[in-house]
């Protein structure tokens, strides 16, 4: 390669490290360590998953065993993980358990009372198992979803133990509204309400066994303060859910120029809306949103289109919130705060000045040795290392990067590393020089023997840089990516911008020997 392209190259990635960083305020994204945030454990309820996953396959059995003809009094839940079904006809036992090891083979114990109408299915453990591991999963992806929407950068989103969730937001500043868009279950629901039975003045002996009792809460607008509460009796089986939801926005109600949310439904939900709304013209639809009746409008007519809207005593942030839990979709199970802490920014600047202070006291010292122990050479070497530093920086803010304080740590074990590959080369050209060779032929041995050397050293390094990557936590990650950055840019400085520095040199002033 000659010198011409080198030096093009040397000074494109100049110019594209500055255009990266800066501002460098702006490009560089700062961690939770450094700029403050929130820190957050969430615990998620997987008991109630599993409640909830068997209450599911309940409503489906009476849908399903009237499709097959199974004559039933009642299907219900038994205990946390089992399903009591109760047969018209004991013949009938036989096709129900054959039914069962064919479309739900995880209930795996199976028993009967004496006169063999009555069967109780039992969930195995290890679908137990897997339904409370896969509730975690879920919640951690849906916090994840709704903090994308909500627009933190660099969040960090994790399991940590068994149920417990970590949440870390860097530059939060709204502790309580991302507490409220985290921990919202959002569960949406539609039930059609029993207008048979007056709400306010019922006993639960007039329910049926299919219906309860829910309140609309009155809030507080801006606070969400509960002013009053009005009664509903409902059908408990929700006739469409909010998992057909495809997507939700604010909108300006023109009437009263208020805020609600409209949402829109899949094509599968679309289809069920309309077909519900035709078979209910006359009744009342309630919209559930976490066991609160946000409204129950009376169905006037057939609704296609697959649209509907959410009405409440919502401020424009509060129904932006809502259309985020929406859009991103319920948790799987309700969540609990276990531990909410902030980061206030002043740790945060004591720590960008320690490390700052760490980084400069680290280059200089490493510079004024480098400087006196080679000479010209030294200062050669010491250019390359201050554009390491460019590169790396450039490097992270080009890919949006987040610097926290193991970050910087990375960066200054990267700045005493980065001489390790010219001291190599530098040895290899001064023993080439005790030989008698001429400036530029030990100038190219030197390199040429040190090449691989310093491969297998950078390598064996990134292979630890990666591994801590791919298995660390927040803090080790970010040590890592600096630590690889700073590796792959030291043997980019040190190989190819100090070789093309020094061969210019040499060939320019036609030395014979080199102050090294």
């Amino acid at each position: 390669m000659n010198l011409k392209f080198r030096w093009m190259l040397i000074i494109l990635v100049v110019v594209v490290s500055i255009v990266a960083i800066y501002p460098i305020s702006d490009k560089i994204k700062l961690g939770l360590d450094l700029q403050g945030g929130m820190h957050v454990v969430l615990g998620v309820d997987t008991e109630k998953a599993l409640e909830a996953r068997v209450e599911l396959i309940t409503r489906q059995l009476r849908s399903e065993f009237k499709d097959e003809a199974i004559g039933f009094t009642y299907v219900q839940k038994s205990g946390e993980d089992g399903i009591a079904v109760s047969l018209d006809n004991g013949a009938d036992r036989d096709k129900t358990e054959e039914f069962m090891d064919l479309n739900y083979p995880f209930f795996t114990d199976v028993s009967f009372n004496e006169t063999g109408n009555v069967l109780t299915f039992k969930m195995s453990t290890d679908e137990i198992k897997q339904i409370k591991l896969l509730a975690v999963d879920q919640s951690i992806e849906v916090v994840r979803n709704r903090i994308d929407q909500f627009g933190v950068s660099e969040p960090l989103i994790q399991r940590q133990g068994d149920n417990n969730i970590l949440v870390q937001l860097p530059g939060i500043t709204d502790a309580d509204r991302a507490i409220n868009l985290i921990g919202q279950t959002a569960q949406l629901r539609f039930h059609l309400v029993n207008d048979q039975i007056d709400p306010t003045n019922v006993e639960i002996s007039d329910l049926g066994f299919d219906d309860v009792i829910m309140y609309s809460k009155n809030l507080e607008k801006g606070t969400g303060k509960v002013l009053s509460t009005e009664p509903y009796v409902i059908k408990s089986d929700a006739v469409l859910t909010g998992d057909y939801l495809i997507d939700a926005e604010v909108r300006i109600s023109p009437q009263f120029n208020t805020p609600y949310v409209w949402i829109k439904f899949n094509p599968s939900g679309s289809k069920l809306f309309e077909e519900i709304t035709g078979s209910n013209v006359g009744k009342r639809l309630a919209i559930v949103l976490d066991d609160n009746i946000y409204s129950a409008p009376n169905l006037k007519e057939k609704i296609a289109g697959g649209e509907a809207s959410i009405d409440g005593y919502f401020t424009l942030e509060t129904a932006r919130d809502l259309a985020i839990v929406l859009r991103a979709g319920s948790l799987p199970a309700p969540v609990t705060i276990l531990e909410n802490r902030t980061v206030g920014p002043s740790l945060g600047a004591d720590s960008i000045e320690a490390g700052l202070i760490a980084c400069f006291i680290g280059l200089i010292a490493v510079m004024l040795f480098v400087g006196i122990y080679y000479r010209w050479s030294g200062v050669v070497a010491n250019t390359a290392l201050l554009l390491n530093l460019l590169i790396l920086l450039g490097v992270l803010a080009l890919f949006g990067a987040t610097l926290t304080l193991p970050g910087i740590a990375g960066i200054v074990l990267t700045l005493g590393l980065a001489v390790d590959a010219n001291v190599l080369i530098f040895e290899r050209i001064r023993e080439e020089m005790r030989q008698g060779r001429t400036a530029l032929n030990a100038l190219e041995i030197g390199y040429e023997k040190a090449f691989w050397t310093i491969v297998d050293a950078n390598v064996t390094s990134l292979i630890a840089a990666i591994v801590l990557f791919q298995f660390g936590t927040g803090p080790v990650k970010g040590f890592a990516i600096t630590l690889t950055v700073g590796l792959l840019a030291s043997m980019f400085t040190a190989i190819f911008v100090t070789r093309t520095i020094l061969t210019e040199f040499v060939i320019k002033r036609k030395v014979k020997t080199l102050s090294i």
